[in-house]
């Protein structure tokens, strides 16, 4: 086993003959959306409520190329961003990349997460996203980036599951076995991969899932040294992300794709068997799922957040009345039609009411009540209820 500091120079050498991700440089704001990386509907998310406050402070932690941190900056038109990362390589691509696109409020620092404590004060919100299972001390990793939360922060974590990943794994240890003392050449692996996915039948498990899987994004030589030679790299079942979750002395919010962690989409059929699955946890629930869907569980994304961080469940009626709704930042064409996506870009159909309650709050651009809207609407409290459910609105409660 390779010790921290040999770790660290060998994952910063594969940043540097392969920065990642490999995305384009644009001359413009990147296109769509990831509405975790929005602080508005991020905040929404955990909380039920929109933030007092916009003008916070992001650090974008392992930020590679910047493909997310250009996101964070155009995303949060108030806020300040941090990026960091180990590869000097890297940090040169975001540092262009977001130049190129006028994402002009953001630092770099050529920092690892380790050293989160050389940056100065505490951020409201941590992006840390297929990071934490490249170091060689993930518990140190999260709790170096627990310091940097400030009260009532949030973080948001992606690490790799094992159960979606067991044919990489398979694979990543077949190349490294072929590579012998080339090990550590990461051109030599790629080149090594790509006979291997070549030279195999056609049936075989492991071209298969690569196949069906992974092989579109890894036409890019960058995202298959990612995948396939990373000399560091640890997974998680649900069980051991919890076990993280806990060393990192956070409050674990939820999990920030809470659809893949629904049991009715697998067994939604058979009510007696939802009815049992009522008396386990949630972790019991989560750890059931992954059994029961193990391909499709190839990570684990997730909040954490410094308490305190307060909640409305807004069941409190007179207080949802005097809420102000404005419609969620991250959705598309929600004015042509009730037909539009959400913010997982789902496809998702209204009833005309609750959409027409949506349009409305679009057209009083935050200076009505949900009361005053519905003194003129036919929508109901059930629908104000659903649709922030739903992430489609944010609510603001009343001061």
């Amino acid at each position: 086993m390779l010790d921290s500091q040999r770790i660290s120079e060998a994952v910063a050498k594969l940043y540097d003959a392969y920065p990642f991700p490999p995305e384009p440089l644009l001359d413009e704001p990147p296109p769509g959306y990831n509405w975790r990386w929005n602080w508005l509907t991020a905040y929404a998310f955990c909380t039920g409520q929109k933030p007092t406050r916009q003008d916070v402070r992001i650090l974008d932690a392992g930020c590679g190329t910047g493909v997310g941190t250009e996101y964070l900056v155009h995303l949060n038109p108030e806020a300040a961003v941090t990026g960091i990362d180990l590869s000097a390589g890297a940090l040169a691509v975001a540092r262009e990349r977001c130049q190129k696109s006028g994402a002009t409020r953001v630092e770099f620092h050529h920092l690892s997460l380790f050293d989160a404590a050389q940056l100065p004060g505490e951020f409201d919100l941590i992006n840390c996203v297929g990071v934490l299972h490249h170091t060689p001390d993930p518990v140190g990793g999260i709790q170096a980036l627990a310091k940097k939360l400030a009260p009532g922060g949030l973080l948001h974590v992606f690490v790799y599951g094992e159960l979606g990943r067991w044919e990489i794994k398979l694979m990543q240890e077949a190349i490294a076995l072929l590579q012998g003392d080339r090990r550590g050449d990461y051109k030599d692996g790629v080149a090594v991969g790509r006979q291997l996915f070549s030279a195999l039948p056609e049936n075989n498990r492991l071209r298969q899932r690569e196949q069906d899987r992974w092989s579109w994004e890894n036409q890019r030589d960058e995202c298959f040294a990612d995948m396939y030679v990373h000399p560091q790299e640890i997974d998680y079942n649900i069980d051991t992300v919890f076990e993280l979750i806990e060393a990192s002395g956070l409050e674990f919010v939820g999990l920030s794709n809470p659809h893949v962690w629904d049991l009715n989409r697998l067994v939604g059929t058979a009510p007696e068997l939802l009815e049992r699955a009522r008396n386990l946890s949630d972790r019991q629930r989560y750890r059931l799922i992954e059994l029961l869907d193990p391909s499709a569980i190839t990570h684990y994304e997730f909040f954490l957040a410094r308490p305190p961080l307060e909640k409305q469940d807004w069941q409190d009626d007179d207080m949802l009345l005097r809420a102000v709704p404005e419609p969620s930042p991250c959705l598309e064409n929600w004015r042509d039609s009730p037909q539009f996506f959400n913010q997982d870009y789902q496809l998702v159909k209204l009833e005309e009411a609750p959409w027409r309650f949506m349009v409305a709050c679009g057209e009083a651009q935050g200076q009505k009540t949900v009361g005053e809207l519905l003194d003129s609407l036919t929508a109901t409290l059930a629908d104000v209820r659903s649709l922030q459910h739903q992430n489609l609105i944010l609510l603001t409660p009343a001061p």
